[in-house]
C-alpha cells in the first residue's frame, strides 16, 4: 500500500494569495511587525509556526509565547473569515472527488502535512468545501520543520491502518519547499501548480510530474501507481 500525503494552500485550497495577504496583515495588526519578506521559502522553516518563530527571534530576540501564537491565530483567522465573506474560498479544480477516489482505493491511504496551523487550516479546507477531517493530518502546531509535519502525519497514517509502513510515500504540493523536505524523507514527489515559472521550478527541485490540477484524474492516478517513480533523489537536478 502506498500513501498519498497532500499539501493544503495552493495544492487542495486555491489560498495561496489570501493565506499571505492575512497573515501579513496580522503581523502587522497583533505584533506590529512591518516589511515582511514573503519569500517564504528564504525561510529556515516554511510554516507558520517557522516563519512566526524567525520573526520573533529576529526582531524580539526570544520565541513566542503561548498566548501571543493564540492570539495571533484568533486574529488571523478572523481576518481569513472576513475575506470569505467577500469571495468564498475554492478547492483546487477536481480536488474534492480525486481525493474521494483515492479514499475508495485498496491500494492507496490517504493523509495531510501543511505548514498552516491546524485552526487556519481547517477553515480554509472547510470554506472551500472540502470535509476532510477523517484523515490522518499533522499541521504547523506539531512542529516547525515541513519534514517534521509530514513524519507525523505518514506515523498518523500507518496508526490509521495498523502499519508500521507503507510501500512508498507520494507528497503532492506546490512549493518548492514541499518538494525539498520530500527529497530530505526520500519521498516521491508530485507537484500542483499551472503558472509556467512555478511549473519549471517544481520540476527543478525534483518533481516527477507536475499537474495543473485534479481534472485529468486517470493520469494523475497512472502517475501515484506507477511502479518506476523514482524517488526524489533520482529526479532532483540543479537549481
Amino acid at each position: 500500500m502506498k500513501l498519498v500525503m497532500f499539501d493544503i494552500d495552493g495544492t487542495l485550497t486555491q489560498t495561496y494569495q489570501t493565506d499571505e495577504i492575512c497573515f501579513v496583515q496580522a503581523l502587522r495588526e497583533v505584533f506590529g511587525f512591518t516589511d515582511i519578506n514573503t519569500d517564504w521559502a528564504s525561510y529556515p522553516h516554511c510554516s507558520d509556526s517557522g516563519i512566526l518563530e524567525m520573526l520573533f527571534q529576529t526582531r524580539i530576540g526570544r520565541s513566542p509565547l503561548p498566548a501571543e501564537i493564540s492570539t495571533f491565530q484568533v486574529h488571523f483567522v478572523s481576518l481569513l473569515t472576513g475575506a470569505t465573506m467577500i469571495e468564498p474560498f475554492k478547492p483546487i479544480a477536481g480536488a474534492k472527488e480525486f481525493i474521494r477516489r483515492l479514499s475508495s482505493s485498496c491500494a492507496l491511504a490517504v493523509s495531510l502535512a501543511s505548514g498552516a496551523w491546524e485552526c487556519s487550516a481547517r477553515f480554509k479546507l472547510a470554506s472551500a468545501g472540502l470535509d476532510l477531517s477523517q484523515i490522518p493530518a499533522a499541521f504547523s502546531d506539531d512542529a516547525h520543520a515541513r519534514e517534521a509535519i509530514m513524519q507525523a502525519s505518514l506515523t498518523r497514517a500507518a496508526q490509521s491502518r495498523s502499519r508500521d509502513s507503507f510501500d512508498a510515500v507520494i507528497y503532492i504540493g506546490d512549493g518548492v519547499w514541499d518538494a525539498d523536505a520530500a527529497h530530505n524523507l526520500g519521498f516521491r514527489f508530485i507537484g500542483i501548480a499551472h503558472e509556467p515559472a512555478r511549473v519549471e521550478r517544481l520540476y527543478a527541485a525534483g518533481a516527477y510530474h507536475v499537474f495543473d490540477d485534479y481534472l485529468d484524474a486517470d493520469s494523475l492516478m497512472a502517475a501515484l501507481m506507477d511502479p518506476a517513480l523514482p524517488n526524489q533523489a533520482m529526479q532532483r537536478t540543479a537549481r
